[in-house]
């Protein structure tokens, strides 16, 4: 593994476990599976992972996984105050004892302000005393570091940036995002006052992996021997300004092949061809992409059950593979199988989502898009039918189920 300094000389490892994806089983987090992942991930270097408050079960299962393993020591945990929930001081100082009990430790290596948009976030926290709290923490020794993760533009990332003497930042970032949210402009700006840069989101929630056929065509006939998921991270870890690059690791094969990568790639090391590889990838994902969404859930809960992700995420899919029955049939077919359905027609338009919107994605609009376009006339009805099949079909199960047990 390849490591990299934060602004006290500390090593942490170019790649660090985003603790946010873990698989799901039943409804918690597939604890064995997550386990196996983590420590795979522990035992090849890596020494870094996020999480966060509002992540369902995450702190949880990471502090288990250490102390049940007795490898607190190994790692440094990063993990965020939900500042936008809490309104007095009583209020954070509660989440933190939580986030320490959660995590069974008593100090948080890197802790972070979490999903910073605009500057007034940062000075309604202060007039409630949030600086004084945080040299409190800092001197008892609970708090290492302190910084904040970003999703807003990069004029107010500046100034968020100068507003404080901050240990760290996180940003979204990617060759798709170089120019978006804080982009390069922020990333640069923070490694000249010395500030770590953590990155997530470095494949914008699986896009850069899943590529459209051309771009993978592309991708394969160059000769470069990348897969898609290297020269995304690789063209992150070729910049000195990054420090750590963040990925959702659930699988053992993700994180042997994520350090596998991470052990090889150093800052400057990329050559031309690759990087102009790169470009035409980039040009051709552009191309067919209808909605900037990386499916970070953070628009969800939705209060009338939209899965608005996932309504993305076909209607994505429709054109980044140029297949649009090809599509509108995985759709069909996924929700066909949930217990509840989540389509956009279900939206009543509150707005709430769009307030959490990391990608400042105007939802409403586009679910209603979304919509037309994956549930055209026949595909609605056909869908009706088949949701009305399974449903009968379950009853009579549960029916069947019932007598042999009477």
């Amino acid at each position: 593994m390849i490591y990299r300094k934060d602004r006290y000389g500390n090593e942490i490892s170019q790649l660090g476990f985003g603790c946010m994806r873990f698989t799901r089983k039943g409804k918690g987090i597939d604890y064995e599976k997550a386990e196996k992942e983590i420590m795979q991930a522990i035992e090849n270097g890596v020494n870094y992972y996020d999480t966060a408050y509002i992540y369902p079960g995450s702190e949880e299962l990471l502090g288990r996984v250490l102390d049940e393993n007795n490898c607190r020591d190994k790692v440094k945990i990063a993990t965020k105050l939900p500042h936008y929930m809490l309104k007095t001081m009583k209020a954070i100082d509660k989440t933190f004892e939580t986030e320490l009990s959660r995590l069974r430790t008593d100090y948080i290596d890197y802790y972070l302000m979490h999903m910073f948009t605009d500057y007034a976030e940062w000075e309604k926290l202060k007039i409630i005393g949030i600086e004084e709290w945080i040299e409190d923490k800092k001197a008892s020794g609970q708090i290492r570091n302190v910084g904040f993760s970003y999703h807003g533009n990069s004029d107010m990332f500046l100034k968020i940036l100068d507003a404080y003497d901050w240990d760290f930042c996180q940003i979204q970032y990617n060759y798709l995002d170089e120019t978006s949210q804080a982009g390069s402009i922020g990333l640069k700006a923070a490694a000249e006052k010395g500030i770590p840069v953590i990155i997530m989101e470095p494949l914008r929630g699986g896009k850069l992996v899943n590529l459209p056929k051309k771009a993978r065509e592309v991708l394969e006939k160059s000769g470069t021997n990348y897969s898609a998921a290297e020269l995304g991270l690789s063209w992150l870890w070729n910049q000195p300004e990054v420090t750590c690059v963040l990925s959702g690791m659930n699988s053992s094969e993700m994180v042997e092949e994520n350090i596998r990568i991470a052990s090889k790639v150093h800052p400057g090391e990329m050559d031309v061809s690759a990087l102009e590889l790169l470009e035409t990838i980039k040009g051709i994902i552009k191309e067919n992409e209808k909605v900037g969404c990386t499916g970070c859930r953070y628009c969800m809960p939705c209060p009338k059950g939209v899965d608005i992700p996932g309504n993305f995420f076909y209607w994505n899919l429709m054109y980044m593979e140029k297949n649009k029955n090809g599509g509108r049939f995985e759709f069909a077919r996924a929700v066909c199988m949930q217990r509840e359905p989540g389509f956009a027609s279900q939206c009543i338009g509150c707005g709430k989502c769009e307030e959490h919107c990391p990608q400042g994605i105007a939802i409403r609009d586009m679910l209603k898009k979304a919509d037309k376009d994956l549930r055209p006339l026949p595909y609605k009805a056909g869908i009706t039918a088949a949701r009305a099949f399974y449903k009968m079909r379950d009853v009579k199960r549960g029916v069947k189920r019932h007598e042999k047990e009477q």
